[in-house]
């Protein structure tokens, strides 16, 4: 009996361990700060973080302690990966945040690890492959169907132009050439030059090196410097 037992716990976090493969694989392949390794150690220990709770209850309930409670554990799994989670997420010039996806994924690990050990073996597998679709199949159908804005992609810009020149003319020629402009801030640099620092919507169709040499040509543009968010 102690044999089987020990065989499904082996086979559960295997399972598991699996699982956060799909998931780091995901991650590691978009060059994301949590990859295979990570998302393979917090599904296989939220696994066994679930099957020791479980377990305990079975081994040392008794009639004295009637309120244990068998997903206690499991329960401050979801809460401790949240600290991992806000590590991957950072905060960028004009309020832009990043990471909240990989952030996502590593819960998401988690709750399959928690899942395969409390046995729920088919949600799990269905859990993964609606993760695997919404991160993958969902955005890109949504670019070939969906509206204009999500075709989209910003764009970090930062100018240096000539303080002689129209401000006005440089932002309207900006507009002239299909850019939308959402942030802007203007400052003196004490070199006898000024430096626009905005954040650009462009569509995912135009390449960076294109809409580099867009800014460059207009009038009074010293020096580009391009960041893309994506």
């Amino acid at each position: 009996m102690e044999f089987w037992m020990a065989h499904d716990y082996i086979w559960k976090l295997g399972l598991a361990m699996s699982l956060g493969l799909l998931i780091g694989v995901d991650r590691q392949l978009k060059k994301k700060p949590v990859g295979i390794k990570t998302c393979m150690i917090i599904s296989v220990a939220s696994c066994l973080i679930t099957i020791v709770s479980i377990e305990s209850v079975r081994q040392f309930g008794t009639p004295d302690h009637p309120n244990m409670d068998p997903m206690r554990l499991a329960a401050q799994v979801v809460s401790g990966v949240g600290f991992l989670g806000a590590g991957v997420i950072l905060r960028r010039n004009h309020d832009v945040i990043s990471g909240l996806t990989t952030a996502s994924m590593v819960w998401a690990a988690s709750g399959l690890g928690i899942a395969v050990g409390a046995g729920f073996i088919f949600q799990a597998f269905v859990g993964v492959g609606y993760i695997i679709l919404a991160i993958n199949f969902f955005p890109t159908l949504l670019k070939w169907i969906g509206p204009r804005s999500i075709r989209q992609r910003d764009l970090i810009v930062k100018l240096v132009v000539d303080p002689s020149e129209d401000l006005d003319a440089i932002f309207k020629e900006i507009k002239h050439k299909g850019m939308q402009v959402k942030h802007v801030k203007v400052r003196d640099t004490g070199s006898h030059q000024s430096e626009i620092e905005m954040l650009v919507l462009a569509s995912d169709d135009i390449y960076t090196t294109h809409i580099y040499r867009m800014f460059k040509s207009i009038h009074g543009v010293i020096k580009v410097e391009l960041e893309s968010r994506t």
